[in-house]
Order: structure tokens, then C-alpha cells, then sequence
């Protein structure tokens, strides 16, 4: 049996063409499904429907043979004992830092200088203003980030951004690029030994469908 973990949403919708490349088909909908083991057109493929945020441990751990997961989930939360054969190039968006539009960033950022940060990127963000020698208070939250300027609990925020339509409707901006994310395809280093046939043939569907 192998086992593939992805999350519900974006990450699901994008790796679906991908895996109809490599001839599996999800039988059910995890929108509209309440489980969390999800069969395949394959006796012998399966899918765990987790959170972004497990999917690296899931696979580490040997919950999963394979998983997808964001580039952001990974730096995070560390990507020990994970083989990352592809960037799958799906889900793309970027990690910024965005300020209240009236808010003087430029002046607030100069070497030396302390920062109030709100965000879920902890270890991203720290690494982030250390390298620009700005020291930084981190709160760290889950959800409604674009919150925390407005309501005077952090000068800025480090979130992921696509459109950039949900920081504009909350007046904010977005002062600086941190990096580019996607997706990577990680795979469980004992499984890729034990497994070596089927994992192989997922591996080279899922190049072949991206063009690599």
C-alpha cells in the first residue's frame, strides 16, 4: 500500500491533474467527504486528508509513503529525514511583510532599530530581521493576521500573499518580498527503499506532468 497525505484546499485542487498523470484517481471529495482516509481508482494507493501544517510529520514519521506541502511548511517546520525530489511548481504564492498603509516602515527597519511582529512564520520572520540586523518581538498567530496592525498589536505582519486583494481590503501594504513558495513533493527515505518500484513510478509521472 502507499500512502499519500495532503491537505484540504488549494494544495488538493492543483496536485489532482498530477496525479491523473501518474493514472490514480480520488474517489471521493474531501470538501464534501467527513473521511479521512480516502480510497483511489488504484487497490493499492491511498490518500490521508491532514493538516498542511502535518503533512512533513506524517511522512517523517512513516504515517505516509509521500505527501505535498508547501516550500513555507517546510522551513518552518524542519524537513529531517524527508527525500524532496521535486518542486511540484503548484499553489504558488509568496511570504511578505505588510504594514498598515500609513505606517513608516522604512524609517522602523533601520539597523538597530525593534519591530513588533505578528505572524505564523516564527522561525522564517526571526531569520528574516536578523539578517537585516532589526531586532524583533514575535507574537505568533494562526489566522486573521491582517488583524494585528489594525487594532495597534503589531507594526507588521509576515504572511503568505497571492492576489494581495485580502491585505488590500484591510488597508495594508506590502513593504517587502521574503520569498517564493510552492509545493514540494517529499518522500519517506525507509519507504523509498522499501517501496522503490511503486514510489519511483509516482515520482516520474509527477516529472513528467510538470515538464522536469
Amino acid at each position: 500500500m502507499i500512502t499519500l497525505a495532503l491537505s484540504k484546499g488549494r494544495i488538493f485542487e492543483e496536485t489532482l491533474p498530477l496525479l491523473k498523470a501518474a493514472g490514480i484517481a480520488v474517489l471521493e471529495d474531501p470538501e464534501t467527504s467527513r473521511k479521512l482516509i480516502l480510497t483511489t481508482n488504484q487497490p493499492d494507493v491511498r490518500v490521508l486528508v491532514v493538516r498542511a501544517t502535518d503533512v512533513p510529520t506524517y511522512v517523517q514519521y512513516g504515517g505516509a509513503d509521500l505527501g505535498i506541502t508547501g516550500k513555507d511548511t517546510l522551513l518552518e517546520h524542519g524537513s529531517q529525514g524527508l527525500y524532496q525530489p521535486l518542486d511540484l511548481q503548484i499553489a504558488k504564492c509568496r511570504i511578505s511583510v505588510a504594514v498598515r498603509s500609513d505606517f513608516d516602515y522604512a524609517t522602523a527597519i533601520k539597523k538597530g532599530s525593534r519591530l513588533t511582529v505578528a505572524t505564523k512564520y516564527v522561525a522564517i520572520s526571526r531569520d528574516f530581521f536578523a539578517s537585516k540586523g532589526v531586532h524583533v518581538d514575535l507574537i505568533k498567530l494562526y489566522g486573521s493576521m491582517e488583524l494585528a496592525p489594525l487594532v495597534g498589536m503589531a507594526d507588521a505582519i509576515v504572511d503568505l500573499v497571492s492576489s494581495g486583494n485580502t491585505l488590500k481590503a484591510n488597508h495594508l501594504v506590502e513593504v517587502e518580498h521574503i520569498m517564493d513558495i510552492s509545493s514540494r513533493l517529499v518522500v519517506n527515505q525507509a519507504a523509498l527503499k522499501l517501496k522503490q518500484a511503486p514510489i519511483r513510478r509516482i515520482i516520474d509521472a509527477f516529472a513528467l506532468a510538470i515538464g522536469k
